[in-house]
């Protein structure tokens, strides 16, 4: 066809006005949201502070570095006196038991774990800083909950779910090489395409990151749990690969970094394969990457280079909500009031992701406005709430 297209008339400054005044409504309404998330969280947070055990981190060290409190439900208060964001971690042996992540200097967040008698660590920081003790002693509120029901009314939906890790673990270990071999062979662009599959496989193993905490750490810690942040020897794994290709556009030192990937994915492979998983410890780390994510900063995101978190997090909640499905014949008998309200969180949450996509993927996270960041921080935080209450009223242990 030839000859010009016909202009289009220009918008009238009335329609202007309204497109302006609905775009700030929609910024009000998705602040609104995150502003009743965050003061409902705060309000809790308060309530269960009442009781807590505070903890201030600062330098290189836990005050107290050593402490001891009795077995149950326990409240630590989690005061950031040092000068970047950092993580506090409750580990029994290199399994997570909970952690709270990115606390900002000068700010303080609450952390509630189910505790069993017996001795375990704290983290501190930097994943460099001396990690603390804390003792746990036997009560009587823990020996009431040694009652809880048997697990066989989940004994199906375990089994499944040690299915789909091997084969999400199989996905990743295929994914890791691939990219492994194209660093190695040179090629910049294929392993840029490949960087995203690898993160989407590891993603959807999310809940179970928490009994392998030092893998997890191997393969995903963010630049920032390091002193020197990306200049740091120690700093690796898939967002070390992540910086050379896409921050760096270089390939350069990548390949002693890939190869310590992919000997930890098979180290991944072997641990998957002997876990026991347990319900409070699934619905518990599914609940836990949620947080994650609603708690990332400007300065903590995990795709900062890539811009792909909106693909990652996509990923973490496919996983996530894998497990609260194979959870729910047996949960929902304890808890089926609670399970509607993980179901809307779910459907809220999704819709708002998938007001994202582009193509057959997602818009880069620096792309989309705060507004909807908060917005998606908001409904995340709040599926991980209701999945953190079905846990309570569980009372079912591994």
């Amino acid at each position: 066809m030839s000859g010009k297209q016909p202009t289009p008339a220009p918008l009238s400054p009335a329609v202007m006005k309204v497109g302006i005044g609905l775009s700030l409504v929609l910024v009000v309404v998705a602040g609104g949201a995150f502003y009743y998330a965050s003061r409902a969280a705060h309000r809790d947070g308060q309530a269960n502070a009442q009781n807590g055990t505070t903890v201030t981190i600062a330098g290189r060290a836990c005050d107290p570095q050593e402490l001891t409190v009795p077995a149950g439900r326990r409240t630590f208060n989690i005061v950031n006196k040092s000068d970047r964001a950092v993580e506090w971690e409750i580990l029994d042996g290199v399994m997570v038991v909970e952690e709270r992540e990115n606390i900002a200097p000068g700010f303080t967040q609450t952390l509630t774990a189910r505790l069993e008698p017996g001795d375990y660590e704290i983290t501190c920081g930097l994943l460099s800083n001396p990690r603390g003790k804390l003792h746990v002693t036997p009560s009587a509120e823990a020996e009431a909950a040694s009652a809880a029901p048997t697990l066989t009314a989940f004994i199906g939906g375990l089994a499944e779910y040690k299915v789909y890790l091997a084969g999400e673990t199989r996905a990743f270990v295929s994914a890791a090489s691939a990219l492994t071999d194209a660093i190695k062979a040179g090629k910049l662009d294929e392993a840029k395409a490949l960087y995203q599959p690898s993160r989407t496989a590891y993603a959807h193993l999310g809940p179970v990151a928490g009994p392998l905490s030092d893998l997890d750490t191997a393969l995903a810690a963010r630049a920032n749990d390091y002193e020197k942040k990306e200049a740091d020897p120690a700093f690796g794994g898939l967002h070390r690969i992540e910086y050379g290709l896409f921050a760096q556009n270089s390939l350069d030192g990548l390949a002693p970094v890939a190869d310590k990937l992919n000997a930890d994915a098979s180290a991944l492979s072997e641990r998957i394969h002997d876990l026991r998983v347990s319900p409070d410890h699934m619905l518990s780390g599914a609940a836990s990457v949620l947080q994650r994510f609603a708690s990332t900063g400007k300065d903590t995101e995990e795709e900062r280079y890539a811009h792909t978190d909106l693909a990652t997090f996509s990923a973490t909640l496919d996983g996530v909500r894998r497990v609260t499905d194979l959870m729910r014949p047996g949960a929902i008998k304890a808890n089926a009031a609670i399970y509607q309200l993980i179901d809307k969180d779910f459907a809220d949450l999704t819709a708002a992701l998938d007001a994202h996509r582009s193509g057959n993927g997602f818009a880069g996270y620096e792309s989309i406005s705060d507004a909807d960041k908060s917005a998606l921080k908001a409904k995340a935080s709040a599926l991980a709430a209701d999945i953190s209450k079905l846990v309570d009223g569980l009372g079912v242990s591994g």
